[in-house]
């Protein structure tokens, strides 16, 4: 017997993301925003600021641009960031930028720091950091030459998508995945239940029961 209708979301989701990456692990889940809204937010880091508190302050900033324009929407946000160290890694738009940052990751431990910010209507965005380590092999210059020439690197936090070829130089992996892909997942999702958003009904009802 029923107990009911299942919870339905009060607000339109909204995504404040281009990316392919982050719709498809939403997905995953069962979410389907209602809206993909780009916002057009300056991602340099400033200066002396540590890699994690840039991946906060600019998943905070592209929630809150994209709530200005949807005052009315329930917003997830994202940002991440491949770090060596205090450095934060470009997002490369050209080989010479993608092989330094792959000369960086080479034989070495590095983070890769997701924050994630949902904000709801008439509320501050909550913000969450997670961290994840990721341990890349000596890569060969054939190996380098290799991932240039496949092109995956562009546009890439860090010069490297983990979910392509890049998983071959992967040596271990410690924390949430799909950080690295660009969205934690469990945070996302348990930011989005603090809000009220029925997140397994949301899944559920993807999967047409």
């Amino acid at each position: 017997m029923s107990s009911g209708p299942e919870p339905r979301a009060k607000h339109r989701l909204i995504l404040a993301s281009a990316s392919p990456r982050r719709l498809e692990l939403l997905a995953q889940i069962g979410i389907r925003p209602d809206l993909v809204l780009p916002t057009d937010v300056d991602e340099s880091p400033l200066k002396r600021e540590l890699p994690r508190d840039t991946a906060q302050r600019l998943a905070r900033a592209k929630a809150e641009a994209a709530a200005a324009v949807q005052p009315d929407g329930l917003v997830i946000a994202a940002d991440t960031v491949v770090a060596c160290g205090r450095r934060c890694l470009p997002k490369p738009d050209d080989p010479e930028t993608a092989r330094q940052c792959l000369a960086l990751l080479s034989g070495r431990r590095h983070r890769v720091y997701g924050g994630v910010a949902v904000r709801a209507p008439d509320r501050a965005a909550t913000v969450r950091l997670v961290t994840t380590v990721v341990a890349f092999k000596r890569l060969s210059e054939a190996e380098v030459a290799g991932y240039l020439a496949s092109g995956e690197w562009g546009g890439k936090a860090g010069g490297y998508a983990i979910q392509g070829l890049a998983a071959l130089f992967v040596r271990w992996i410690a924390g949430s995945y799909s950080n690295v892909v660009g969205l934690p997942l469990f945070e996302t999702a348990a930011l989005l239940a603090g809000v009220g958003y029925p997140v397994l009904a949301a899944a559920r009802d993807d999967d047409g029961c």
